[in-house]
């Protein structure tokens, strides 16, 4: 039994009851649910689409993003979320260059790492590099004055939570804006690099071992671990490409607004929506949500 989702940004509400119907017929699908008038809907389906990928094309032009997953085991115990352009709406270590001056020079850097088209350590190090010298106090300015969070995010931890599952930010940037975001949004945890610091200016390192696309996978087995969970268990969020290691691992790996070269790699793709599609396509209808 597989579950199909319709879903749309909410902000700009579009999904129209003609666009759902059409394709439930089509597909010769259940009766449908609307978890969210002009928001989300869903109906359950016996096969998995043969032609899912050419109608997910055909959605997109219309705004509407499209998830067909099994119907079983839905609702995730635990959450696992990339922190930058994800969680956030931007790349710190981006907005942390524009202060030092380098932030072209790092943005394009930060493009290809997350496209996979740099190594992520190398291109690590290089942009931490161009970072030397700059106050920490920079830190606080930056979180201050050009960090917001991502739509949904709030809502998303919320009601997760709410539902006894367990919150973890793995982010490929620092723990001084995990550390934050963490507080802010509610997550039980939180890893991330660390930016080496000396007389209260940063030194231009990271501290070793980097956490990279390898240490999110770890991260995702430490926690179901400890918890005595499996990755069946989890929903993992994210968008570059060193995301995809815990988008393959989990048991639902989102890609979030990310980069082609990542989302061609991940089956359930949110082009879209902003982070509530993860409670969408979990089968929470909107009078469910805690937030």
């Amino acid at each position: 039994m597989f579950i199909a989702t319709l879903l749309t940004n909410p902000a700009h509400p579009t999904l129209d009851r003609t666009t759902v119907e059409s394709l439930r017929n089509a597909w010769a699908g259940g009766d449908a649910t609307w978890l969210d008038p002009g928001v989300a809907a869903e109906f359950p389906l016996d096969t998995m689409p043969a032609n899912l990928w050419e109608v997910w094309a055909a959605l997109q032009t219309l705004s509407v993003d499209l998830i067909v997953q099994p119907a079983a085991n839905r609702r995730k115990r635990v959450l696992l979320a990339d922190m930058d352009s994800t969680m956030i709406q931007q790349e710190c270590i981006d907005e942390l260059a524009d202060v030092a001056g380098f932030g072209p020079r790092v943005a394009a850097i930060t493009a290809r790492a997350m496209n996979g088209e740099l190594d992520f350590e190398d291109a690590l190090r290089e942009r931490v590099a161009l970072l030397r010298g700059l106050p920490l106090s920079v830190i606080d300015q930056v979180i201050q004055t050009r960090i917001t969070l991502m739509p949904g995010g709030p809502a998303l931890l919320a009601t997760m939570k709410a539902q006894g599952a367990h919150a973890a930010l793995v982010s490929g940037g620092f723990t001084s804006f995990t550390a934050r975001i963490a507080a802010i949004l509610g997550f039980d945890e939180h890893r991330a690099n660390t930016l080496l610091a000396q007389d209260g200016l940063l030194t231009g390192q990271v501290a070793d071992p980097i956490l990279g696309r390898q240490a999110k996978v770890q991260a995702l087995h430490d926690i179901t671990t400890r918890l005595g969970l499996t990755a069946a268990d989890v929903l993992a969020v994210g968008d570059g490409a060193n995301d995809l290691g815990m988008l393959g691992v989990a048991g639902t790996g989102v890609a979030l607004h990310a980069k082609p070269s990542v989302a061609a790699q991940c089956s359930v793709r949110v082009n879209h929506g902003d982070l509530t599609a993860l409670l969408y396509q979990q089968g929470y209808s909107r009078p469910e949500f805690a937030l």
